[in-house]
């Protein structure tokens, strides 16, 4: 089974399990709940960021493509 990373990366799904995962790793080695809530904030922030860039870009490939058969 080979995986589409280009859908992969622009999946909110994704980006929450990633973004979960590494919530959790300060909470299993013993940071305080401030430093837990910065690094879900960077992590939400960015994975925000992709997706949007990401998705724009298919949608400009997208546009692209249909110009070209004019």
């Amino acid at each position: 089974m080979k995986i589409n990373w280009a859908q992969e990366l622009t999946s909110r799904k994704f980006w929450m399990a990633v973004a979960a995962f590494v919530i959790g790793m300060p909470a299993l080695f013993g940071s305080d709940t401030n430093t837990t809530q910065q690094i879900s904030s960077v992590i939400m922030s960015l994975g925000a960021v992709v997706a949007y860039i990401a998705g724009k870009g298919f949608v400009d490939a997208a546009a692209a493509g249909e110009n070209k058969t004019e």
